[in-house]
């Protein structure tokens, strides 16, 4: 038999081909052992297995409680594990890359401060980009260096406490539909989505806030809410949807949809941006626009709306509306869930405000003596502020990611003496395992107590073991804004109405139909409220309530 010449030249290429693909094999392979095995064998952390990595035991350990429970709760629950070392390793690549969670306050801090290496804090990790759609490319919350101080500086005057009490009128108009609103439903008894409320109130209190507009968000037809209203919601729902960040080659449809809402968003906002601008120019020294927006135009001394000045203020004011609004829908829910299954706080709130704000419960009238005094009448509400706080502390919507690029050199010292190198990793600050630490915290970290931040009680608390607006120079800009807002809308409610829970979270009644307490002093329940992941945390239910007007 004949051997052509392509034959053999194919039989001489079989032996290189093989030894070819054999080298292949065996530098990923040591290569992947070197990843998954020898890269961060140093951090304490779960077996990590050469091809999944963390990615089944991660999956093992959701299975075992509550599935669509806070992935923090997954996380505790692993770290528990092995032992609560001062830092653990979390590798679920190649779903995300790897991450160092930090449950500690004093590392916690060692991130967030300012260092030589880092003079404006640990940079922000590059995963903050999932959320671009809704925040855009330039926003604030993804800048670094000076860059970010520069977005900062121009936008710290708009979020000054100063500058806040001047939008207090406009804060204190939002809340007439809520409690209109609230009014109808005690009215008829029916139950409703807490969640829903705070959230529309939120989003127009930001909006009027940020761009002195209406938003129409607390109609509750949706046609009738304005379409970035709309938009933002629909574009919220494909988070909610995707609990995990899936990257994009998991979930191409619906980075698709996210790229489409958010164009639309911006070319709205854009327009807004324009409009106030022209107003700006136009505007007399001394009848100026009170927005945010309009302060940062006022300072910026562009004479003309450049297409990047537009672009980069768009962006960020798309961060404040998400951002502005998240943060307080999550905390109030909470709130007046706690406050509902809690008598003795209950009482203390109701007894502070008679004692500020005198024995009228009535919304306009608290309105009216907050427009006339509220500067004077706010700072007083020291206990409500503890139930902000213990809220926070206990339920913190979100935490921090940073990463410190390879090659940068950037360790973390724990208090038994380590030193752990963390380049190239994702640095999550745990807060909800932060904020629950019994070294700090005692035996009733896992109890929502106000009360501990009165006094000197809360003298014992380290600044740093508190962090759901994280700390260091980035801190949360918009923190005043939030304590303003959560203050005026307790005190506005809190005398006014008893919500009472339903489902999740429902109060055990005795025979007689009235709540029992356990011996903390809190209503049993016939089942837990908990988080889930929503973007932020937020509670799983969306807090079904009933309410009624208190006696």
């Amino acid at each position: 038999m004949l051997i052509t010449a392509a034959q053999l030249h194919d039989d001489m290429l079989l032996p290189f081909v093989l030894a070819g693909a054999a080298l292949l094999a065996s530098y990923f392979f040591t290569r992947l052992r070197y990843l998954r095995l020898k890269q961060y064998a140093h951090i304490p952390q779960l077996p990590n297995h050469l091809l999944w990595g963390h990615l089944k035991i991660y999956n093992e350990f959701t299975q075992r409680g509550i599935a669509n429970r806070h992935p923090d709760e997954v996380f505790e629950e692993i770290w528990v594990s092995i032992g609560r070392p001062p830092v653990m390793l979390v590798d679920l690549r190649p779903v995300v890359p790897p991450m160092l969670l930090v449950p500690n306050h004093d590392i916690a801090e060692q991130i967030s401060r300012p260092t030589k290496l880092f003079p404006f804090s640990t940079p922000k990790s590059p995963t903050w980009a999932h959320m671009i759609p809704l925040t855009g490319e330039t926003s604030i919350l993804g800048k670094d260096g000076p860059e970010w101080k520069d977005v900062r500086k121009r936008y710290n005057p708009g979020f000054s406490s100063q500058h806040l009490w001047q939008l207090l009128p406009l804060l204190l108009e939002k809340t007439n539909p809520f409690c209109n609103h609230l009014d109808e439903f005690a009215a008829t008894g029916r139950e409703f989505s807490l969640e829903t409320l705070i959230a529309n109130l939120t989003f127009d209190v930001i909006g009027a806030a940020v761009m002195e507009v209406d938003l129409s968000a607390q109609n509750l037809d949706p046609l009738k809410q304005s379409e970035v209203i709309r938009l933002f919601k629909e574009l919220a729902q494909t988070y909610n949807e995707d609990s995990y960040n899936l990257p994009w080659w998991l979930a191409p449809l619906t980075i698709r949809k996210r790229n489409r809402l958010a164009k639309r968003i911006s070319t709205i906002i854009e327009e807004t941006i324009r409009q106030k601008y022209a107003q700006v120019k136009e505007e007399a020294e001394g009848n100026r626009s009170r927005s945010i927006l309009a302060l940062s135009l006022q300072d910026t001394g562009a004479s003309t709306l450049t297409p990047q000045l537009l672009s980069e203020t768009s962006d960020q004011i798309r961060s404040f509306l998400f951002a502005g609004h998240d943060t307080n829908t999550s905390m109030l829910q909470w709130a007046f869930y706690e406050l509902s299954r809690t008598p003795r706080a209950l009482k203390a709130v109701r007894a502070e405000l008679d004692e500020i704000l005198g024995p009228e419960t009535d919304p306009r009238s608290v309105c009216t003596a907050l427009a006339e005094n509220g500067e004077q009448l706010i700072p007083r509400m020291s206990y409500i502020n503890a139930v902000i706080k213990e809220t926070l502390r206990l339920h913190p919507p979100a935490a921090t990611a940073r990463m410190s690029p390879p090659g940068s050199g950037f360790s973390v010292k724990a208090s038994t003496g380590e030193d752990y190198l963390v380049d190239g990793l994702i640095m999550y600050s745990c807060a909800s395992i932060i904020q629950r630490d019994p070294g700090v915290y005692g035996d009733t970290a896992d109890d929502w107590v106000p009360e501990r931040w009165l006094g000197e009680a809360a003298n014992s608390i380290p600044p740093s073991a508190w962090r759901p607006f994280e700390r260091g120079p980035r801190n949360c800009i918009g923190l005043e804004l939030a304590y303003l807002e959560s203050r005026v809308i307790i005190a506005i409610t809190a005398r006014r109405y008893d919500f009472v829970k339903t489902g999740l979270g429902e109060s055990l009644l005795d025979s007689k139909g009235l709540p029992t307490l356990n011996e903390k002093g809190q209503c049993r329940v016939k089942s837990k409220l908990y988080n889930t992941r929503r973007m932020t945390s937020k509670p799983v239910d969306g807090t079904t309530m009933k309410v009624k007007l208190a006696l």
